[in-house]
């Protein structure tokens, strides 16, 4: 990351967390669980913005749980399992890891002392170094975290490669599948529930809800990939449509048919990238200011664009946080 736009975004970034309303949180207790049956059950933990309103899914088979993403912190973990045993007495044997962002991956350690095998593609596992080094740097750097705070590392405990069935109690089954294009990180895990008709997608959605859009981060730079991101929401169509189609559970937002997740998500993408090119050439020759002192202003004018584009759609803050990427991506 350039240090301009790094001092830039981490000044939005500190005051947009603690300036965003309370209204804005998304209470885990107050979501009802999705039921399926004999199938299980379905519960949700939002993290609130101080672990930038980020979902972790519980799978109960009633006897065994899986958990899908583990939080910015091993504190917000920890939160999300206590949610989890308001809800249920059941172990939690497994947490899967959709992607390496550090929301997905921080607080593994945690899930872990509770007993659960971490889960990861190859994929993810070899790129979360890199991510921990790039964002440790940045949290550090802009005073959200000390050396000594920010999570440190955790370890994975098994990986796959393309795709793996999780088999569960009573027969119950997770199907996790990579998909072929980085998505909205550098590499992207789906988990499809068939008990439940569910297909859980981490941040490739966000329905209803501003886009994370620095892209993943490769050998140490953030690389965003809207074509290819794009084109695994395509994939998931054409491998999980089905009739009755099943309902995406992006890491924020709300839940939604596939059909209509996929066609709002893709719409969103093309849209903020049009707003992002069209700024860029209104800006001529000064095009220079993106990565001076002028960037923080810039990126909070693509911000406004983007929101009023949109405007159902919550958290516009998470622009702000990661339109550089976006932005860096054409200078």
């Amino acid at each position: 990351m350039r240090l301009f736009g790094l001092l830039s975004i981490a000044f939005i970034l500190v005051t947009a967390i603690v300036a965003i309303p309370a209204g804005r949180v998304y209470a885990a207790q107050d979501a009802s669980p999705v039921t399926a049956g004999t199938g299980g059950a379905l519960y949700t933990f939002d993290s609130g913005p101080d672990g930038f309103n980020t979902k972790t899914f519980f799978y109960d088979t009633g006897s065994e749980v899986v958990a899908f993403d583990a939080q910015f912190t091993p504190e917000l973990a920890e939160k999300a399992i206590a949610y989890l045993q308001t809800e249920s007495e059941n172990p939690i044997t497994y947490v899967v890891v959709t992607h390496p962002n550090p929301d997905k991956f921080n607080g593994i350690s945690a899930f872990q002392d509770a007993g659960a095998e971490v889960i990861t593609s190859e994929a993810t596992a070899a790129a979360m170094p890199g991510v921990q080094d790039y964002k440790k740097a940045f949290f550090v750097g802009n005073g959200m975290f000390t050396d000594e705070t920010y999570p440190e590392l955790g370890t994975v405990d098994e990986t796959f490669s393309d795709t793996m069935t999780l088999e569960l109690s009573d027969g119950k089954t997770v199907e996790l599948s990579e998909l072929s294009e980085p998505g909205v990180s550098s590499t992207q895990t789906v988990a499809f529930i068939p008990e439940m008709n569910a297909l859980i997608v981490g941040d490739l959605v966000h329905h209803t809800m501003h886009a994370w859009l620095e892209g993943g981060i490769v050998d140490g730079q953030a690389t965003p990939t809207l074509d290819g991101w794009i084109a695994d929401l395509r994939e998931l169509e054409s491998t999980f449509g089905a009739d009755p189609e099943p309902t995406v559970y992006g890491g924020r937002g709300d839940p939604a048919p596939l059909s209509e997740a996929v066609a709002a998500q893709i719409a969103y993408l093309e849209q903020a990238d049009q707003i992002v090119t069209d700024y860029l050439a209104g800006l001529g020759d000064r095009t220079s200011e993106l990565t001076g002192e002028k960037a923080g202003e810039h990126y909070a004018a693509i911000q406004t664009e983007i929101a009023d584009a949109f405007p159902g759609y919550e958290f516009a803050d998470m622009i702000g946080f990661s339109v550089y990427g976006l932005v860096n991506s054409k200078l």
